[in-house]
């Protein structure tokens, strides 16, 4: 079936987070009016808004299908041109010891968190899922770890729930920190993006707090993202079975991961005009924010409250466990 013969179907959920994304702005707008400040990001109130739909007023199914078009497709866009405002030599900036931090960081996580699971007593399957949506990119590491250790579905959304719930959680606390954690914009989106769990979500906690915030944290998150294709491949030399459905490609390295190092390499070679740059990094942030309302709607509280206490527990803990070793990664960084 081709995309235009799909537009009937992704239309009316596109829609829906269209005007969730207006809500949100007009919320922003009237937050400016009255207090002079944000109190919340536009990003963050968009997915407070479609997650506050979703959980009292339910999704009909016919909106479904354009939910999750704008929450992952149009998001993946964004990301692309989110790459035309990092250059070559932010990654170069970066360091060697960026790339040992985050590899080291994202490995101790996994044997941390997989830990955590099993002393809770989660089952194997299960602990390995959280382990990965936590330690590397929420959903997509879930989706692509599943196959390949003969996941159940019921273990898929249970650990899925969590990454949503606690994503947002993390989202929300972050930013209000910053002024009182004594950190560079730098530094912030560091810990950004080796703490929160999808790179969607990177860019709500980091948006608020400023654009090298922004860069650096996708830059970092986009290396961890990286790491889904050896995790996998471990996975399935661990499960041993050759009859394990094997991952495409596309999970191991996604195609937007390719699109904005690609947007990077233009910038940094002065192929992209100062003006294309402008609309650019406008349609990325808009296009990022009704990818965050899309994200809002595809949530249900009471589904994640069902999942079980045991699952959000792990990973709570792990999320601790993770933010504690990311705290200790940018020490390292910044170690003479």
């Amino acid at each position: 079936m081709s995309t235009f013969s799909k537009l009937p179907e992704i239309v009316p959920g596109t829609i829906a987070a269209i005007a969730v994304t207006v809500v949100s702005q007009l919320l922003v707008f009237g937050e400016r009016t009255l207090t002079g400040f944000e109190l919340l990001d536009g990003l963050v109130i968009a997915i407070l808004l479609g997650t506050l739909w979703h959980t009292v007023f339910g999704l009909r199914p016919s909106l479904k299908p354009g939910v999750a078009f704008s929450s992952k497709v149009l998001l993946e866009f964004a990301i692309v041109s989110l790459g035309a405002s990092v250059s070559v030599s932010t990654v170069a900036d970066a360091g060697s010891k960026m790339i040992l931090v985050v590899v080291g960081t994202v490995l101790l996580s996994l044997m941390i968190s997989y830990g955590i699971c099993r002393l809770l007593g989660l089952h194997d399957q299960l602990a390995t899922l959280v382990a990965c949506g936590n330690s590397i990119c929420g959903n997509s590491a879930i989706v692509a770890a599943a196959p390949v250790i003969g996941a159940r579905s019921d273990d898929v959304a249970a650990s899925i729930a969590f990454t949503a719930a606690l994503g947002i959680v993390v989202v929300l606390v972050l930013p209000p920190l910053f002024p009182a954690s004594h950190l560079s914009e730098w530094q912030y989106g560091v810990l950004a993006g080796m703490t929160v769990y999808a790179v969607p979500q990177v860019l709500a906690a980091t948006a608020p707090i400023g654009a090298a915030s922004v860069q650096i944290g996708t830059l970092v998150k986009l290396m961890r993202v990286l790491m889904l294709g050896p995790v996998v491949l471990l996975l399935r030399l661990k499960k041993g079975n050759q009859s394990a459905a094997r991952p495409s490609l596309a999970h191991l390295v996604p195609w937007f991961i390719v699109g904005f190092f690609g947007m990077m390499v233009l910038r940094s070679l002065d192929f992209i005009p100062a003006t294309v740059l402008t609309i650019t990094k406008a349609g990325s942030t808009y296009l990022t924010i009704v990818s965050m309302a899309a994200l809002g709607l595809s949530v249900n509280m009471r589904t994640v409250f069902a999942s079980g206490g045991r699952v959000l527990l792990a990973g709570i803990l792990s999320m601790l466990a993770l933010a504690t070793m990311s705290v200790v990664g940018l020490m390292i960084l910044h170690a003479n």
